[in-house]
């Protein structure tokens, strides 16, 4: 009777034993005396008890690996790239990816290595951020046709991170400082340019209103002096001393704006009461002269044209 508890333990032990659960998304190898027997899927599953065993459990679900990878550029320039690879077990393919390959993620890793150091010292530093894609793309294609034989399928490989040494960082970062404050120079030039080409045509414009403004000035002053030598005219002042009275009607007006400033240091020199009557006796004299020569030349011109002909 005591014998038979144990042994009715033992097979409730044997019995439930042989029953086991597979998760989903999860494929379980089954061995039969250290052989292979078959593939189980998710659910609740049956083996024969100590006849059969779980052999292993493989994730169907999409899994990754990052590779980092240091390698050499074209141009001399040591370089880390990080790729990511995403893998999954093809599920008709179980049986190749749990005993064809003990050690999957050494194997990816290889062909990553051997594909990455093949392609980026084929290209400068520059191409490998350019062209990263391109390296990815020739890494899943390797992968592809290699780990498919092993039950693998390359889901996508991806270049995520690209890593100089750090003195490299530091002159890339200089050469685009000083690039940039090239163009910065270069933009500051042209608009002081532009500044020197405005300031000069409005510094023209200016002086062309002034030049003008000092004509129209001119012309209007020769206007009133034309119109005061015909008034004076008219009350039997000659042409000569109507000149020489509004030469000395300017001087005292000259006079009086000068005195109007009260910090001037001007000083009009003869400036004595007799001074005023004697510029316009000489004023009278120079022009009376003037006239007479001016009619002799024209006598001695008409005289000497009569002779010619």
């Amino acid at each position: 009777m005591y014998l038979l508890i144990p042994l009715v333990f033992l097979g409730i032990i044997i019995f439930f034993s042989a029953f086991f659960i597979v998760k989903q998304q999860t494929a379980v190898a089954i061995e039969r005396f250290g052989k292979f027997h078959s593939i189980r899927n998710s659910g609740l599953q049956l083996k024969i008890p100590i006849v059969d065993r779980v052999a292993g459990r493989l994730s169907l679900k999409i899994q990754q690996l990052d590779v980092i990878v240091e390698t050499k550029t074209l141009d001399d320039v040591f370089v880390k790239l990080k790729v990511s690879v995403q893998y999954v077990v093809i599920k008709e393919k179980v049986y190749e990816a749990f005993y064809k390959l003990e050690y999957p993620h050494e194997q990816i890793t290889s062909y990553v290595f051997d594909v990455v150091r093949a392609e980026v010292p084929k290209m400068k530093l520059d191409d490998v951020f350019v062209k990263k894609d391109d390296i990815a793309i020739a890494v899943k294609a390797e992968l592809q046709e290699a780990m498919l034989e092993y039950g693998f399928d390359i889901i996508k490989t991806l270049v995520t991170d690209i890593d100089p040494d750090q003195q490299v960082k530091h002159a890339m970062n200089r050469i685009n400082a000083s690039e940039r404050e090239k163009i910065a120079a270069q933009f500051e030039g042209d608009a002081a340019r532009i500044l020197i080409v405005e300031k000069a045509k409005a510094e023209a414009e200016s002086k062309r209103l002034q030049g003008q403004g000092i004509a129209d000035q001119r012309r209007e002053i020769a206007r009133g002096l034309e119109e005061s030598v015909e008034v004076l005219n008219k009350v039997g002042i000659n042409s000569q001393e109507a000149s020489a009275l509004i030469v000395v009607t300017q001087h005292y007006d000259t006079l009086q704006a000068i005195g109007e400033e009260t910090n001037s240091n001007l000083i009009l020199l003869p400036n004595s009461p007799q001074a005023g009557s004697d510029m316009l006796n000489n004023m009278v004299a120079s022009f009376t002269a003037s006239n007479q020569i001016g009619e002799a030349m024209k006598k001695q011109n008409k005289k000497k044209d009569s002779e010619d002909q």
